[in-house]
């Protein structure tokens, strides 16, 4: 059983939960690589379809890394390569994941949130990348990740000063999908979830890569003309032939994920 999180399955959900409360959720290289192998097996499990991370307590969702372990082992630590949380440097998932951010989210825990693809916030919540106040840079992808999703002036405002900024506030500049009440966190990422499992994974899965991979490319045409290898797999997956046949026989399509 993992020591530094919890693990729950509900039929096609994954749900993970960082738990090191006592120190707010931050993440040391054990951690880390846990993390990494529970995401693994997230992405190498067909009937996973959707993922939640969050974390344990009501303070914070990651305070990132932590930084008295750092201290501790003299700045000399192992490096997980799939980044924080196993999240931050892995590019190789095309199966969605949810952030349930129910508190604090900085440095390495607002990266972990921007790795997602979708950040449901608690009220109370608070973002920031405030490494340049410790002498380091927000280096697990919140520097490319923020100017990214939202208006570049306010990324720099971020990013330059450390700044916090609320949830209501992460809504405006467009890095929050939703607020929800305290303490509902999770309970607003399930029903993004459900939303999402409504739809046939293959599908959910082809957009997801076609609209990252297509943000490398030079223009809409380059993005449109160019190959993904999720919308060969949609197009001669059953999942293909499921959709119009319910809708063409006035009911739910059952989705197989093939």
């Amino acid at each position: 059983m993992p020591e530094f999180c919890e693990v729950e399955r509900d039929g096609h959900l994954y749900i993970v939960t960082m738990n090191r409360p006592e120190v707010m959720n931050s993440l040391h290289p054990p951690a880390n690589f846990e993390l990494e192998a529970v995401f693994d097996e997230f992405v190498e499990d067909d009937d996973l379809w959707v993922a939640i991370i969050t974390g344990a307590g009501d303070r914070a969702f990651s305070a990132g890394n932590d930084l008295k372990f750092t201290a501790k082992a003299g700045g000399r630590i192992e490096s997980n390569p799939k980044g924080f949380a196993g999240l931050t440097a892995r590019y190789d998932n095309p199966k969605p994941v949810i952030a349930a951010v129910n508190g604090v989210a900085m440095g390495g825990g607002f990266e972990i949130a921007l790795a997602c693809d979708i950040i449901v916030a608690s009220e109370k919540a608070v973002f920031a990348l405030p490494e340049p106040r410790v002498g380091l840079a927000a280096l697990a992808g919140g520097m490319h990740r923020l100017p990214r999703a939202i208006p570049l002036k306010h990324a720099m405002g971020m990013l330059l000063t450390g700044r916090r900024v609320s949830a209501e506030e992460g809504v405006r500049l467009g890095f929050v999908n939703e607020v929800v009440p305290e303490g509902q966190a999770l309970a607003g990422a399930r029903a993004w979830a459900e939303q999402i499992l409504e739809c046939a994974p293959i599908s959910v899965r082809a957009s997801k890569q076609c609209a990252y991979e297509g943000l490398g490319k030079a223009s809409v045409e380059e993005a449109c003309s160019a190959s993904f290898d999720q919308i060969v797999k949609m197009v001669k997956s059953e999942d293909f032939l499921e959709g119009p046949r319910a809708f063409a026989e006035k009911r739910p399509p059952v989705w197989k994920g093939r």
